[in-house]
Formats: C-alpha cells, sequence, structure tokens
C-alpha cells in the first residue's frame, strides 16, 4: 500500500471515527508508524513508558485487516495472524484486554490469546484444536510452539510479529531466544513483518539491525526496515527518599526497611503505588513490615512475584488495575 493512500483507506476511516468517540487523538509517532506498517515495512519503535506504544502497532493490524476483508465485521481468518512476544508475563492480562477492547469496539471478531506458564491445561487444549487471530506470548513459550508436532502449520497464516520491550531482552538468554525464535519464523514466511516495541535503548541501529536479522543496507525482506522515535514531551519527576543519617552499612535489603515510615508517607499522597524491590525475598520483607506497623494497609495492600499462586497473581493484577488497591 502506498503511503500517501494510507490515511485514506476504510480502515484508517474507521479507526479515526472510533477514536473521535473516545476523545483521543493519534500521536505523530503513532501515525508514523500506521503508515509505515501499512506501507509493508518492518521496524523498530522507540518511544517512553506510557504513551500509547501498543496501540501504534495493534492500530495498523487492525486498519489493515478491515482494508483486506470484505465482511471484516462478520468474518474472521482461521489460525494464528499475529504473534505479540512480551518478556513480561505480568502484563500479559493487560495487553490482552486493551487489544481486546480495541476489536470489540471496531466491531472485527477476532480472539486475543495468552500462552505463558500461567494458562492452564485446558487452554492449552482450546488452543491446540484452534489458534486465536493474535497470540500475546513469552520467548519461553514460544520455543515450546515449536517443539509441538507439525508445529509450522500453526503459523502458515501468520503476517506479524510484534517483540515487546525489547530494550528488556536485548542481551540477554532469554533475547537469544526471541532473536532464534524470530530467524524460525522467517524462515517459515520470509514476508513476515517484524516489528519491536522499545523505551529508552542505546544503539537503534543495531537494535534493528539484531531484531530483523538483516543489515538496513543490504537487500532484502527487511531492507527497508525503519525506525520511528517518539518526540516525548511527558514529564517525569524524580525524588530520592534518604535516610536521616548515613551508615557504614548498606542499605539494601532488610536495611532499607528502615525507611519504611517516608516510603508510607509518599503512599499516602498517592491514588496507587508500586513498590518495586530487588529480590522476592524482600518483596516478601517489605509487605510484612508495612501490614505490621500499618495495620490499616490489610486489604488495601498486596504482594506480587513469580513464586505465588497463579490465581493470586492475577487477582492482584486485576485488583491494582481497578484500583481497588492502594499499594
Amino acid at each position: 500500500m502506498a503511503t500517501s493512500t494510507a490515511p485514506y483507506t476504510k480502515g484508517y476511516k474507521i479507526l479515526s471515527q472510533w477514536l473521535k468517540t473516545r476523545n483521543w487523538k493519534l500521536a505523530p509517532f503513532q501515525k508514523a508508524t500506521i503508515i509505515a506498517f501499512l506501507s509493508g515495512k518492518s521496524g523498530l519503535l522507540n518511544a517512553p513508558t506510557g504513551s500509547g506504544k501498543t496501540y501504534a502497532l495493534w492500530f495498523p493490524i487492525l486498519i489493515d485487516y478491515i482494508n483486506t476483508t470484505k465482511n471484516y465485521d462478520t468474518k474472521a481468518p482461521k489460525g494464528l495472524q499475529v504473534i505479540w512476544i512480551t518478556p513480561l508475563r505480568a502484563l500479559a492480562k493487560d495487553l490482552q484486554r486493551n487489544m481486546e477492547e480495541a476489536c470489540d469496539e471496531l466491531k472485527i471478531p477476532w480472539e486475543v490469546g495468552i500462552r505463558t506458564g500461567d494458562i492452564s491445561s485446558k487452554e492449552r487444549t482450546s488452543q491446540k484444536k484452534q489458534m486465536p487471530q493474535a497470540l500475546i506470548i513469552t520467548p519461553e513459550s514460544l520455543h515450546i510452539l515449536f517443539a509441538q508436532k507439525h508445529n509450522s502449520t500453526l503459523f502458515k497464516g501468520l503476517h506479524t510479529v510484534v517483540v515487546d520491550e525489547w530494550h528488556e531482552l536485548m542481551g540477554s538468554k532469554r533475547g537469544v531466544q526471541t532473536e532464534l525464535a524470530l530467524a524460525r519464523l522467517r524462515s517459515l514466511n520470509p514476508s513476515v513483518k517484524i516489528w519491536g516495541i522499545s523505551a529508552t535503548i542505546g544503539n537503534l541501529d543495531e537494535a534493528l539491525e539484531i531484531l530483523t536479522g538483516y543489515q538496513t543496507e543490504i537487500e532484502g525482506p527487511h531492507a527497508e526496515s525503519i525506525i520511528i522515535k517518539a518526540e516525548s514531551k511527558k514529564k517525569l519527576i524524580v525524588e530520592t527518599l534518604l535516610p536521616e543519617r548515613i551508615e557504614t552499612l548498606p542499605w539494601s535489603g532488610y536495611l532499607g526497611v528502615r525507611l519504611l515510615d517516608k516510603v508510607v508517607e509518599v503512599v499516602r499522597k498517592s491514588r496507587t503505588t508500586l513498590i518495586f524491590t530487588n529480590t522476592r525475598w524482600q518483596a516478601e520483607t517489605w509487605y510484612q513490615a508495612i501490614i505490621e506497623k500499618y495495620p490499616e494497609f490489610a486489604g488495601i495492600a498486596a504482594l506480587h512475584h513469580g513464586s505465588l499462586d497463579r490465581e493470586m497473581r492475577a487477582w492482584v493484577e486485576e485488583s491494582l488495575h481497578n484500583e481497588r488497591l492502594k499499594l
């Protein structure tokens, strides 16, 4: 599709009407990503957290479907069309919710599924019979799919792969897993579009080259890969809490809890707060210390880490999203 025609297509117009009902306006980087995607390019989107990166790539996927499908609101393609790789299992539900909401309101009968270590055997069996049109998946779970019998048939209709949080994956073992997975998917379908989403990252050109698997200056399916960078106007305020006096012992682990009162003072001023710690053990320590000293936080504060029961983690994520939890 020609770049100049993208804003005048049926799908773009339908999306624009929906955005108006929500009083939303596309950011310049979102428009640029839509045009690049509809022009057949692969690429890397560099934008700050909370700026709308997910929609910047989900919207053009939906626009392209509307443009190329006669009865887009009643007819859904069979099998996997889009793979959305995420290293953050805890955010999969939020991703699914946002993507499904756009489909529902645009009357696109797509299913958005999740494939992580958290899903039940019933869900896995259901996916084996019929894959959703879009699948949110971790690098580990994607490799498990590759190990299944006749796995290549799962990906025969795949046209787009989005790698979320590329800055988190690059340079790690999970990043190597992702690179191998992308190489496998490209071998099954050399024309598959590959897009990465990244927040702050040092070398964008190198990040793009690793993502697409091709040097951008040579010919090939991804030779015209593009980097789109958002001009961020988001205001960030960083405040540092320090102890009254500096001691010789390091302020890490359990010693950090001595700043508990100052942290709780910040929590009280906010509607919702996330406290991050270095380890699961420290998360347990902080949670217990808060509840013991401030029992009024019982019921509105919760603990979250990978060793907790899946249902408990799901409840915490949902409760925080709905602002039933303060902390």
